[in-house]
């Protein structure tokens, strides 16, 4: 229950502080020759972080001439690789919530369906601790290249003929969080996966490939399983002189019961029927 509701949640969180992340620096030049002074250039940039797309107009403090420069460093592939997984893993809880509470049925039929989850929490448990990882690493890295005082060294003229300054600097709040919803979303999906592995019921198969006998099953296979012999059912026939009759003893089992021939059944020790006309 707690994966359908935060997974989405969280995917949320960190595809759009990522995806729709812009930010800003600021810095002043002043020209020594007080021809030209107070000039600000201001540099935005914003997802996917090409930033050796960006360009800004630089005063040479010579005149009216500027030059263009371009920051340096590409971290699109760590970005968009945290941001495709944000997605595909808010896209994938949304149908996995849809299939347990309309299609529960379907979902545990020849159990395709708890295999397939596991597997696919797995896959996705390994894909936002990787790209978590590397977005973090990226995100330090963006902060170096888009540093004011790195940005001011790309300026000639601040090394010869201008004072320079930074102003402002870019605000990493939305970037930092989403690297923290990137780790919440891994720990959610690694946890999740014990409850998606014993879904499958694969940990109670060793249990059910022999399957448990009843009593009734055990006691007749301990019956089925003593000897029998001729010895063990016999007719043991006696004369008895005191009544001038014949006993017929049965030994069955190793228990003895006594009959006399008119077919009279008693429970212990011979009993002797005298003969009467």
């Amino acid at each position: 229950m707690c994966m359908v509701i935060f997974a989405p949640l969280f995917a949320i969180f960190a595809f759009a502080t990522c995806g729709g992340y812009s930010g800003q620096l600021q810095v002043n030049m002043d020209c020594l020759n007080k021809t030209d002074s107070n000039f600000s250039i201001t540099i935005n940039f914003a997802y996917p972080f090409r930033l050796y797309q960006v360009y800004f107009d630089a005063p040479m403090c010579e005149g009216k001439r500027r030059e263009r420069l371009f920051l340096d460093g590409d971290f699109s592939s760590s970005a968009e690789l945290f941001v495709t997984t944000a997605v595909f893993a808010f896209i994938y809880s949304l149908l996995a919530t849809v299939v347990y509470i309309f299609y529960q049925n379907k979902y545990r039929e020849n159990n395709r369906g708890p295999v397939v989850d596991f597997i696919v929490t797995m896959v996705f448990s390994f894909t936002w601790l990787v790209s978590s990882s590397a977005w973090a690493k990226g995100l330090v890295d963006l902060k170096e290249e888009t540093d004011p005082e790195k940005v001011l060294q790309l300026i000639s003229a601040c090394k010869i003929r201008a004072k320079c300054r930074p102003v402002q600097e870019p605000v990493w709040s939305g970037l930092n969080i989403s690297v923290v919803f990137g780790f919440f979303n891994f720990i959610l999906w690694a946890g999740n996966i014990w409850f998606a592995r014993k879904e499958t019921g694969w940990q109670h198969s060793g249990y059910h490939r022999y399957p448990a006998r009843s009593a009734s099953e055990k006691q007749s296979s301990r019956f089925s399983r003593q000897p029998y012999s001729q010895s063990s059912f016999e007719e043991h026939p006696s004369f008895d002189q005191s009544t001038g009759g014949f006993i017929t003893q049965h030994a069955v089992l190793g228990q003895q019961s006594s009959y006399n021939q008119v077919g009279s059944c008693v429970s212990s020790g011979p009993i002797n029927f005298a003969g009467q006309i």
